[in-house]
């Protein structure tokens, strides 16, 4: 069995420096930590911008959707309205038909489709 990792509490360094110990002057992990935190500040204000981004494609798709929804909704009504009016001119149409033949034509009806 290996041994590594038996005792990692003894061998972790510390996250955050201490408030009262000094750097040295020049010190490359001082550098390196201020630079990996300036990138990470500026890594979450191109996120939040791009959230904010984000949020407002939401907002003006949303509102496309909506409009397009009551559009559909009045072109239903629409169509459906000509449909009945078309169904209500063929059904008088037919009994325009079957009127003609009967009175006009002398027919008894029975042959009518």
């Amino acid at each position: 069995m290996s041994t590594r990792g038996a005792d990692v509490r003894g061998a972790a360094v510390p996250f955050a420096p201490k408030l009262n110990v000094r750097s040295e002057a020049g010190d490359p992990l001082d550098g390196a930590a201020r630079h990996t935190l300036d990138l990470l500040h500026r890594a979450a204000v191109a996120a939040e911008a791009n959230n904010q981004q984000a949020l407002e494609a939401v907002d003006k798709l949303s509102a496309q959707l909506r409009a397009a929804e009551d559009r559909l909704r009045e072109l239903d009504n629409k169509a459906r309205y000509h449909e009945e009016r078309a169904d209500r001119a063929e059904r008088w149409l037919h009994q325009i038909s079957v009127e003609i033949e009967q009175n006009l034509l002398g027919r008894d009806g029975s042959r009518s489709s």
